[in-house]
């Protein structure tokens, strides 16, 4: 075990130490903010890039490349001489010790800490389901899907054809072969053509939207026996309106949207279990070769080793300045932290903006404390919402001002832009989305691993 500071004390007046744990959208902000400050850092994430999560979905349904939304941290922090980049994983946080451990068992001591390890998949006490139902947090959840999406008609054309044999039928309006070997064929061809999406927020509405998108438009004329249009998807969620973060106008309207691309949206619902081959809607067996999860997140495991008190989604309780009880020395932010909304009402939520802007707090308290001079506690400035639902529809609130349609999509579409890193992502994204709007066609619908 190696206890390090940085930078060596043979290497000038030793400045103080920032470790951040996370190269999310808060480490990010926390690290590049700090870039005129007397400090130094050292920012730790277990990936080697930063992730844009709002468009992870795109990736996993085939309208963007992992390059388009994802960027090497060591290119970011290039010419920032002052950070120190590090692929790792922490195993512990020793706040009394003012340390944390790597994995490995190498130990940091740190003058300020700052969390910002973001969250995971939450199955709600059933972590078996996760087998059969992948969330979509990362890169790899995000080609994993893709490849299972694909995959999945092929394996469908691939069975009619044998089914078929050399008579080359377009399936019937049912989607089913005009001549089959039994109604265990046709069991199987309409598991294969059944996608469920479980949680209805702004990740379920996008993927189930992007989903019916593919089988009903991309496809629809790429195959010789299945029909991808008959393909049935079904958005399932437990709240009595999907986006239950939004109005329930806007919720209503992201449902008539998704209902028209011939999504079966199913509110008030609960999945009681997720199998192999299907999943239980209430006390409905539904047959599907793919589950998808975006019902619930739950924080790092990492906070634990904190010993300050965690919520009930593992979160960190902060207060005002973002500290956990008795380590004001000690940042939580973004989907680690259980930080109420001044304005009234609960804790703030676990999106981007909220991130950003407690990144940027962070980064004052920190040069605030350098000058040993106060600060005002950390209000959320609410910009609104947004979430979009396929080619050209959204939804957004923005303070009173509820939108929909084209003009809500544009906002939609501009505000990504603007929030990706790097100049070459956004003009190469800017372009995509013009070719896919005009063509109403997917660029990246490649199946990279040759297990079908």
């Amino acid at each position: 075990m190696v206890s390090h500071n940085w930078p060596p004390q043979n290497q000038g007046a030793k400045k103080p130490h920032v470790v951040i744990i996370g190269g999310g959208f808060g480490g990010l902000t926390v690290a590049r903010n700090l870039r005129r400050a007397p400090v130094n850092v050292t920012l730790i994430d277990k990936a080697n890039h930063h992730l844009f999560q709002p468009l992870l979905y795109q990736v996993a349904t085939a309208s963007l490349s992992p390059g388009h939304i994802a960027m090497p941290l060591r290119a970011i922090f290039r010419g920032q001489k002052n950070v120190r980049v590090l692929m790792n994983r922490v195993g512990e946080i020793r706040a009394a010790e003012k340390k944390i451990r790597l994995v490995s068992g190498d130990e940091f001591a740190y003058d300020y800490l700052v969390i910002a390890t973001g969250a995971r998949h939450s199955y709600f006490a059933h972590p078996e389901w996760e087998k059969n139902a992948p969330g979509l947090k990362s890169l790899a959840d995000a080609l994993r899907i893709r490849q299972k999406i694909l995959a999945t008609f092929e394996k469908a054309e691939a069975m009619l054809a044998v089914l078929q044999g050399n008579d080359w039928v377009r399936g019937g309006a049912d989607g089913l072969p005009a001549r089959t070997v039994g109604r265990e064929d046709d069991a199987e061809l309409r598991k294969l053509l059944t996608f469920v999406v479980v949680g209805g927020g702004p990740t379920g509405v996008e993927m189930a939207g992007a989903i019916a998108e593919i089988a009903h438009h991309t496809l629809k004329k790429e195959f010789r026996g299945i029909d991808p249009r008959t393909t049935r998807i079904i958005l399932v969620e437990g709240g009595e309106h999907l986006l239950m973060a939004f109005p329930g106008s806007l919720g209503e309207n992201a449902r008539r949207v998704l209902e028209k691309l011939g999504v079966e949206v199913r509110t008030g619902a609960v999945v009681k279990s997720v199998m192999y081959d299907g999943v239980y809607i209430d006390d409905e067996f539904v047959s599907a070769a793919n589950v998808f999860w975006a019902a619930g997140n739950t924080a790092s495991t990492l906070l634990k080793t904190l010993g300050t008190p965690l919520d009930r989604a593992g979160r960190a309780v902060v207060n005002a300045q973002l500290a956990p009880e008795n380590f004001p020395e000690i940042s939580v932010i973004g989907d680690a932290a259980h930080c109420l909304d001044s304005a009234g009402g609960g804790p703030l939520p676990g999106v981007a903006p909220v991130a950003i802007q407690q990144g940027q707090y962070v980064a004052k308290k920190i040069l605030a404390n350098l000058r040993s001079s106060k600060l005002t506690d950390f209000h959320y400035w609410d910009k609104g919402s947004m979430a979009t639902i396929g080619r050209g529809r959204a939804v957004a609130k923005v303070g009173r001002l509820h939108l929909t349609g084209f003009i809500a999509w544009l906002m939609w579409s501009l505000i990504h832009v603007l929030y990706l890193v790097g100049f070459r992502n956004r003009f190469a994204v800017m372009i995509l989305w013009m070719y896919s709007y005009i063509t109403n066609s997917r660029a990246v619908r490649l199946i990279t691993s040759d297990d079908l």
